[in-house]
């Protein structure tokens, strides 16, 4: 009988041992989950950019608010943006969950895509559409000719449908941000092409 009851209380005392551990341990893992890291190295998966709490949209412009010029094409910037890392991630920037993140972004400087399609649609042939976009010399041009007649106005409604024809000043035009923006691909000498297995060697 006693050997029963101490084997009862060895079985207790290994049990909370073990609890115990369990316990401590998961509390080493809980500040170890929440150490400090740059989190300019993270990778996809790793933080939402921007950070979906924050209305972060400039009414005016469509775009991230503080959107910068871009330096070789001028439509083509960046804005910083508030981004939110995964949970239990601690960003050394900002001691939070929350860093600063540079994310590209459209810059615009007032022009809007319906401005410019309406006034090219009805009164393209007086060439009010050049002159909003800032081409006085066609808009003039179109003025004296009645629109090239109207051959240049059906040419200009296209061009600027397709966003081919833009502002002068290189701006993108004002569109709602998740609205139908062309977006156009360029290539120069820095540009790899990926070699496809039906291309065929030219000597």
């Amino acid at each position: 009988m006693p050997s029963i009851m101490l084997y009862q209380v060895i079985c207790v005392q290994i049990c909370l041992m073990s609890f115990a551990a369990a316990v401590w341990g998961s509390d080493d893992a809980k500040v170890e989950k929440v150490m400090p890291v740059d989190c300019s190295t993270l990778r996809l998966g790793q933080f939402i950019c921007p950070d979906p709490s924050i209305n972060q949209i400039d009414p005016d412009t469509q775009q991230f608010r503080g959107c910068m010029k871009g330096k070789d094409v001028p439509s083509e910037g960046e804005a910083e943006v508030q981004c939110i890392a995964a949970d239990g991630i601690i960003c050394t920037e900002s001691n939070s969950s929350t860093f600063k993140r540079k994310m590209p972004c459209k810059w615009t400087n007032g022009y809007s895509l319906e401005i410019a399609l309406l006034l090219s649609v009805f009164l393209g042939m007086f060439g009010l559409d050049r002159f909003y976009l800032g081409y006085p010399g066609i808009g003039l041009a179109k003025l004296c000719t009645l629109g090239f007649m109207f051959i240049g106005q059906l040419l200009d409604i296209i061009l600027i449908a397709a966003q081919v024809v833009g502002p002068s000043d290189g701006s993108a035009f004002v569109i709602p941000y998740y609205g139908a923006g062309v977006t156009v691909i360029r290539s120069d000498n820095e540009t790899y092409l990926l070699p496809q297995p039906d291309w065929h060697n030219i000597t």
